[in-house]
């Protein structure tokens, strides 16, 4: 079975980028074999400046809604909860992405 994962890198190398940051998420595909990168989904971000609005954090979700978990830098407490509450499990896990989605492969028997 195959998963989509989305990871917050503004470099498409390192996970540097907060949720509610982030201009952009790359789509990455798990499975048995291994991960491989799908797209790359532009993003209007929700948060600026400490403040964040609820209709771009609901777009922003939605951008994000077939995807099984999501690999940021930063997350803030009331965004985790929403991916939550639609199935989304973000993962802090500030690393080179190779290196983090070898980590959640490990992590998660259910993703290799």
């Amino acid at each position: 079975m195959k998963y989509k994962t989305a990871v917050a890198s503004s470099d498409g190398k390192f996970v540097n980028q907060h949720f509610g940051g982030s201009k952009q998420f790359l789509i990455f595909e798990i499975g048995e074999d291994g991960y491989r990168f799908l797209e790359i989904r532009e993003n209007d971000p929700p948060c600026s400046w400490g403040e964040h609005t609820e209709t771009a954090m609901q777009k922003t979700i939605e951008l994000l809604s077939d995807c099984m978990c999501v690999i940021v830098s930063q997350i803030g407490p009331g965004a985790e909860d929403k991916l939550k509450s639609k199935g989304i499990l973000p993962l802090v896990i500030p690393n080179f992405i190779d290196e983090a989605l070898q980590e959640l492969i490990d992590s998660f028997p259910i993703y290799g």
